[in-house]
């Protein structure tokens, strides 16, 4: 969605070639293929992990931290490396976000009208509002000290982590649209 921001504002004149319904394909298969993958090895490191103190979580979810915690072995090192490249990734995701983000705020303020601006800064506010939406909540769950760590709290926060972002990104994505806004 960045990209497509990124091109639609910096880039207008070549909208068509760079964001193609085959580059379209390609990427949506990349990032399909890279999701899968990354579960893949994610399913396959826990289902190994001996567990010893019982295969029951206080969650609605099956978390890989507090699977870890549940492990009686030394082979969890093998899942924390595989944390650490999802880290990895979710952060040179986050670095690719921002970068684009910064060209696009770069190329808006070139824009010499003021209906002009807000008008590409309207197009890039909602997807940038989901995103932070997501990204903080997914660092509060993921982040948070583990001396303000309690079950109910994990569980409250994993149920606002995986429901709020995907519930409100119809309603900001909409918020564009006048009849919305007149309605609410």
């Amino acid at each position: 969605m960045c990209y497509d921001r990124y091109v639609a504002i910096c880039k207008p004149l070549h909208y068509g070639t760079l964001l193609s319904s085959r580059a379209c394909v390609h990427m949506a298969a990349a990032a399909w293929a890279t999701g899968f993958l990354h579960a893949l090895l994610h399913t396959a490191n826990t289902f190994s992990l001996p567990l010893c103190k019982g295969n029951g979580l206080d969650q609605f979810f099956c978390e890989i931290p507090h699977i870890l915690k549940l492990s009686c072995s030394h082979s969890y090192l093998r899942e924390l490396g595989l944390l650490v490249v999802s880290a990895c990734l979710a952060f040179s995701c986050f670095v690719f976000i921002l970068f684009s983000y910064v060209q696009i705020f770069m190329a808006v303020l070139r824009i010499p009208s003021e209906q002009g601006r807000h008008k590409a800064f309207s197009t890039c506010l909602p997807h940038l509002a989901v995103v932070s939406l997501y990204v903080s909540t997914g660092i509060f769950t993921y982040l948070k000290p583990p001396s303000i760590s309690s079950p109910s709290l994990d569980l409250v926060v994993s149920v606002l982590y995986s429901v709020v972002p995907p519930a409100v990104n119809p309603l900001i994505y909409s918020m564009r649209n006048q009849e919305i806004k007149d309605a609410l």
